[in-house]
């Protein structure tokens, strides 16, 4: 089994300089292989990628997030960057292989973009669609809350937990050092992004798909 994510970037043409979302995102995700193999961004703000691992699609969507509430806006009145991004994630078989993602396919693909087109009606920027009905449920609740918090992450709040994703291992201390603030601003705004609770549902995702697969 494998993980598809397909997605778009909400209101990247508020950015007049589109270099200053698209070169971040294409290096963050160049982390899980080549265009247009693995991964495949088409139509100016669409992607989809592909993690071979289920159980690491959860983790890469929220880097994915982070990454864009992080991007510096222009006007240095805007505490929050406009620009969004919505992801589904569908997990299931791989029946076709092809040279560009986009023209790969499988159950997983199917998956993630019936979902995807469900997005907007639901109002909401990220959730899943796997084989296992119950725990589509239960998974796509907690998104959906966490979604809530994620959504209204602040640049700096964006840039804390796109270390965080990128670095599980350093210290804030450490964090601090990379990000040039001390470490009870990094404590702080670890708290106001509910750091803590985002890190718990995501092992929680990876422990129950653990038991699934």
């Amino acid at each position: 089994m494998i993980a598809l994510l397909t997605g778009d970037i909400i209101n990247s043409r508020e950015l007049k300089n589109q270099n200053l979302w698209l070169i971040p995102f294409k290096q963050l995700l160049s982390h899980w292989g080549e265009t247009p193999k693995q991964w495949e961004i088409f139509r100016g703000d669409s992607f989809q990628l592909e993690i071979s691992d289920p159980k690491e699609s959860l983790l890469a969507a929220l880097q994915i997030k982070a990454l864009m509430k992080s991007l510096p806006y222009p006007d240095q009145n805007k505490r929050s960057s406009p620009v969004d991004v919505r992801m589904a994630i569908g997990i299931g078989t791989k029946s076709y292989d092809s040279d560009r993602i986009s023209e790969s396919n499988g159950d997983a693909f199917i998956r993630s973009g019936e979902k995807f087109e469900q997005l907007k009606n639901e109002m909401i920027t990220l959730a899943i669609n796997s084989p296992w009905t119950e725990w589509n449920d239960e998974m796509n609740l907690y998104l959906k809350l966490a979604g809530i918090q994620m959504d209204s992450w602040s640049i700096s709040s964006g840039e804390l937990m796109s270390e965080i994703f990128s670095n599980p291992d350093r210290t804030q201390a450490e964090i601090g050092e990379v990000l040039h603030i001390n470490q009870n601003s990094v404590s702080k705004r670890y708290k106001a992004a509910n750091g803590e609770d985002i890190l718990s549902m995501e092992k929680l995702f990876r422990k129950k798909i653990s038991q699934l697969i």
